[in-house]
């Protein structure tokens, strides 16, 4: 293993709590078409087919989410829904950008002691100012030298933030709860990679690990393990 001089974090549900905001957004969602069809599973596909459609037009976040629910409900009541469920699905998305950060255990201990002797970056995809607002609430940004909201992680965009700051691959260490946002890319341009699973995974980000292929990463359970894998380099 080569010497890590920076740690990059994703933010979204390994920072603090995420995708189970989404979730029970789209619960109450289903609830307010029930009043219009018998809702079954295909509700869910059928918003997932409009969020990926629109992800070009939208990207990733709230905002998009929130614009992916009227136009499905739109089309599945047949242009039924009345102006006030409409309304009703506009504040579902009002509360989640207003929702509570939840910082998750252990983050804020780990970055305090990380920062004395690491260069840490948060790297997120995602809404501007949704995530800067996150950023703010969440009390973390005086722990992280670089904040990088960008639009897709990918390997160019990762190289790209390593060129910009002057960063080796193999000096890179990415910490981050989706294989295909957060690891596969890093281990790809030959960087080092922490997976920690979170219990809830929007499906867009869900990836077998066999695809992986032959890239080694590690998987902690908890943050908590970090600071021990760290020392024993």
């Amino acid at each position: 293993m080569k010497k890590i001089t920076t740690i990059a974090f994703d933010a979204d549900d390994t920072l603090w709590v995420n995708e189970p905001i989404f979730t029970k957004t789209r619960l109450q969602y289903e609830s307010i078409l029930s009043s219009y069809f018998k809702i079954d599973d295909t509700l869910e596909h059928k918003l997932y087919e409009v969020e990926l459609k629109n992800l070009k037009l939208f990207g990733y976040g709230i905002k998009g989410f929130i614009l992916s629910m009227i136009e499905s409900a739109i089309e599945l009541t047949q242009q039924k829904i009345s102006g006030k469920d409409i309304q009703r699905i506009i504040n579902l998305g009002k509360d989640m950008l207003t929702h509570p950060v939840e910082i998750l255990p252990g983050i804020e201990e780990t970055v305090e002691k990380l920062k004395t002797e690491y260069q840490l970056i948060i790297i997120t995809k995602g809404d501007l100012w949704d995530q800067e607002t996150k950023i703010a609430r969440s009390g973390l940004a005086e722990h992280f030298e670089h904040i990088e909201i960008v639009s897709e992680k990918n390997t160019s965009t990762y190289t790209g933030i390593l060129n910009r700051y002057q960063i080796k691959p193999s000096n890179f260490l990415m910490i981050g709860n989706s294989l295909k946002s957060d690891i596969l890319p890093v281990c790809e341009i030959g960087g080092q990679a922490i997976h920690i699973p979170f219990h809830d995974t929007w499906v867009h980000e869900k990836m077998d690990k066999h695809t992986i292929g032959e890239y080694t990463f590690q998987e902690f359970q908890s943050i908590m393990e970090l600071e021990d894998y760290l020392s024993s380099y």
